[in-house]
């Protein structure tokens, strides 16, 4: 199944569920996002599955009545305990017809705040991987379905298992091979993105070996920054909050081509899934996330080139291991001082 095949049945898609919205005004593929809504009058059919991506303690507090919970965050769920996806594809075949997901399933995704927003967009990307062409996300998540008035249900819910049989798309994952023929310059041509903070892009906030970026990165464009802004009325200043930003979007990405073959990473290929979600929004047709990311890259010193704006940057154990210690110290203190109270307390 090729990327025009997954545009054209967007589109067509698009036209059944979404006419009438605002979002066609938006989006090139605007059925990949859908209101709370369109969740309420789909949930309930045996074709539709919406998966709560969020831990199953808060999904038993309250989901969106009729959404399932695949036991842990949707990251954890869908991805070995590295962070990477699985080698073996029949456990994502398994995994996924167990908790009633068939190819014939709508798969709607959502999150429950900023923080778990990359958890359905992994969702999303994954499903996409496996070659499957009806996944969706609510746009704003559980707070979009609250704010529509809707209420949390806490009973959980199991749905009747299905057969899912994966279709894996391989151009949907960069690998690391990919990316080094792109930093040595070898493979040109390719917009990629670094979907990471400005500060680790340029090597101060270091979280692997080595800080920085690959080398012939396009733009670093941090995940933050492609959603809206709100003024928070007790501190006045402007929060960032967990939906999409259309003007974000054209203003950080409006430039490149969407032809051309384009590549998202992060530090361990999560964030960077929400860069994919988002170009995909846009109609870009040649789209992959580097699973991999920056983890695994800056981590190897004799073959990964990295890029600096102040050189070299190296991980300080010497500084971790001086804060640990400190830190050890304080909390050494901390229970000689509760076992004094204690004892205090049992004297009397």
């Amino acid at each position: 199944m090729t990327r025009k095949l997954f545009a054209g049945i967007g589109m067509a898609v698009a036209l059944v569920l979404l006419a009438g919205t605002s979002f066609a005004a938006q989006w090139a593929n605007p059925s990949l996002l859908i209101t709370p809504d369109q969740v309420k009058s789909n949930i309930e059919k045996p074709d539709w599955v919406v998966v709560d991506c969020r831990d199953l303690e808060d999904y038993v507090k309250g989901h969106i009545p009729g959404a399932i919970s695949l036991g842990k965050r949707c990251k954890k769920a869908l991805r070995d305990s590295t962070a990477r996806l699985f080698n073996d594809t029949s456990k994502y075949e398994s995994i996924l017809s167990k908790v009633g997901i068939g190819n014939d399933s709508h798969v709607v995704f959502y999150h429950g705040n900023l923080d778990t927003l990359p958890d359905a967009t992994v969702g999303f990307w994954i499903m996409e991987y496996l070659g499957h062409d009806k996944v969706h996300l609510i746009d704003g998540g559980l707070d979009a379905w609250r704010k529509s008035g809707n209420r949390l249900d806490t009973t959980p819910v199991k749905k009747a298992p299905k057969t899912f049989k994966a279709k894996v798309q391989h151009n949907l994952v960069a690998t690391t091979d990919e990316v080094l023929s792109i930093a040595n310059g070898k493979k040109k041509g390719v917009q990629f993105i670094d979907s990471r903070s400005k500060k680790e892009h340029e090597g101060t906030d270091i979280r692997a070996l080595r800080g920085g970026h690959v080398p012939n990165t396009t733009m670093n464009v941090s995940h933050l920054d492609t959603l809206q802004k709100v003024k928070n009325p007790k501190t006045e200043k402007m929060d960032t909050v967990e939906y999409l930003d259309p003007d974000a979007l054209n203003k950080n990405f409006g430039s490149l081509d969407r032809n051309k073959r384009t590549v998202a990473y992060c530090q361990t290929g999560t964030r960077s899934t929400l860069t994919y979600f988002e170009l995909r929004l846009m109609g870009f047709k040649d789209l992959a996330n580097w699973d991999e990311s920056w983890r695994v890259y800056a981590s190897d010193f004799a073959n990964y080139p990295v890029e600096a704006p102040n050189g070299q940057q190296y991980y300080n154990f010497d500084k971790v291991n001086k804060d640990i210690k400190k830190l050890t110290k304080k909390l050494d203190k901390l229970e000689e001082t509760l076992k004094k109270l204690d004892n205090q307390t049992a004297s009397k």
